[in-house]
């Protein structure tokens, strides 16, 4: 069995800081831990804008806190997130996430993130080994 909390995570290595300084994602679950997915809870900062595409992983994301969008760059979509809103992109969808409030996501990926993943100039997660 897994037990960590949160604050058990903050400050550790499993605790990533986007360089952009637009995120931060508490890692509570990663490759090594051997479940077959990772489990994250991250914080998109209040009034930023991330491009992202999981051209390699799969991700389900849930809000439990706080406001904002996602733009599905291809089709133009526009998408409100809040307290309460999942999405998953089962497509690959390029986006961009934009943060009217802080927002509070828990978040899913397969194949399962390493920790060392950091997103590129396009918003992609290398598969890490």
């Amino acid at each position: 069995m897994i037990v960590r909390t949160l604050r058990e995570i903050i400050g550790t290595e499993r605790d990533v800081q986007a360089e952009t300084g637009t995120w931060a994602s508490r890692r509570m679950l990663l490759k090594k831990d051997g479940m077959g997915f990772s489990f994250h809870e991250t914080t998109i900062y209040k009034g930023t804008e991330t491009l992202i595409w999981y051209k390699n992983h799969l991700e389900a994301v849930y809000c439990v806190g706080g406001r904002g969008e996602l733009e599905v760059l291809e089709t133009g979509e526009v998408f409100p997130i809040e307290n309460g809103t999942m999405y998953a992109l089962n497509g690959h969808e390029k986006h961009h996430l934009r943060a009217f409030e802080e927002m509070r996501l828990v978040c899913v990926f397969n194949p399962p993130l390493t920790g060392e993943e950091v997103h590129d100039s396009e918003g992609v997660y290398p598969v890490l080994e």
